[in-house]
């Protein structure tokens, strides 16, 4: 298994997620690093504090210098998707080619409500959600996009300069629904994250994903399979270590260490000597 790390960047300082990330991409065996897309804290007090996604994205791809980057996911319903695939063609370009690519369809009913921003049905948004995968990965790839769709309208649509990874950053979707989330990875994505559950309930749904795979002549073997592995509340290095163990049996390819702030001291270099055997 290899191996990523997390930490929600709500009910936390810059500082805090900063120091995180740099000593992560001091230890090898994290391959990424990654943040969520929200404005307000999706656990504890709604209230509180919430780093935007980009912005710090963008500074701590500065700040870090191997690991690669990205958001778990970036919701396509706060930003426009020709919108968003400038800004990952332009951070992939600062970062040296390290950007991991986050989409999911967007949930957040009260973001979405207290900003005047239309979430819609369950059916629009995949619908849209959709669109703006197809939206996005033709304007990374292609120098020219038109596109007429329900939700989105280009012409004679330009990206420019392309990112740096070709034809672009890998496309990580998140999510577990089975009609519609598993088609739309098997489609377009080079990552696809479990959102949560048992061993047995992502073997059940990577084996659907692999049948959307047959279905559209796709090589299942060309998307990487990750997961969350929790570290709170209340969780410790020992319990990663049975959560990693567990996932390894089932053939999962990628464990993300999902922290909260604040984040002891030491931690991070605790896990990945922890998770060191299981590495490979």
């Amino acid at each position: 298994m290899r191996f990523g790390i997390k930490l929600m960047p709500q009910h936390c300082t810059w500082d805090e997620l900063l120091a995180l990330w740099r000593e992560a991409d001091e230890h090898e065996l994290f391959e990424s690093a990654w943040t969520f897309d929200h404005f307000y804290p999706i656990y504890g007090d709604w209230q509180g504090p919430c780093l935007e996604a980009w912005v710090t994205l963008g500074a701590l791809a500065q700040a870090t210098s191997r690991i690669r980057v990205g958001c778990l996911v970036n919701g396509v319903v706060y930003r426009h998707p020709a919108v968003l695939a400038n800004m990952a063609a332009a951070l992939d370009i600062v970062s040296g080619g390290r950007l991991e690519l986050g989409l999911g369809a967007g949930w957040n009913e009260r973001e979405c409500d207290a900003y005047g921003i239309e979430l819609g049905t369950l059916t629009e948004r995949f619908d849209r959600f959709e669109e703006a995968c197809e939206v996005i990965t033709r304007l990374l790839r292609d120098e020219r996009t038109d596109f007429s769709g329900r939700y989105y309208t280009l012409t004679d649509a330009r990206c420019e300069p392309k990112s740096v990874q070709r034809p672009h950053p890998p496309i990580c979707i998140g999510g577990g629904g089975e009609k519609r989330t598993l088609r739309i990875a098997a489609k377009y994505a080079q990552h696809w994250n479990f959102p949560g559950g048992t061993p047995d309930d992502y073997r059940r749904k990577r084996d659907v994903l692999h049948e959307h795979c047959a279905a559209l002549s796709r090589d299942p073997s060309e998307i990487t399979t990750s997961t969350h592995l929790l570290m709170w509340p209340s969780k410790t290095v020992d319990d990663v270590v049975a959560q990693a163990e567990a996932y390894a049996e089932v053939g999962l390819d990628l464990g993300i260490v999902y922290l909260e702030a604040p984040v002891a001291p030491g931690v991070v270099s605790e896990l990945a000597d922890a998770l060191a055997p299981l590495a490979g």
